[in-house]
């Protein structure tokens, strides 16, 4: 029983396009930055509010991570944020 599990996909890590619903599998590292990706999105949208739109410094964060994937992982890119 061992084997055939190793031989499962990892499913924890699999992220799905808010859009068209095409989903890849991540690593744990591609995960986390991804999940970071909306994180910052929620905050900057909210501190956009108080400071006017594009001001926030969070903006920043979520460009630098998206930056990171179309290096790292392009394929990824593609499928979740393009």
């Amino acid at each position: 029983m061992k084997g055939h599990m190793k031989a499962e996909t990892n499913h924890d890590y699999t992220r799905r396009n808010r859009f068209t619903g095409e989903s890849i599998e991540l690593t744990k590292d591609e995960s986390v930055k991804h999940d970071e990706i909306f994180y910052y999105e929620a905050l900057a949208t909210l501190e956009d509010k108080e400071l006017g739109t594009g001001a926030s410094k969070h903006w920043q964060e979520m460009r630098e991570r998206l930056h990171w994937f179309r290096k790292h992982n392009a394929k990824a890119y593609m499928v979740l944020l393009d």
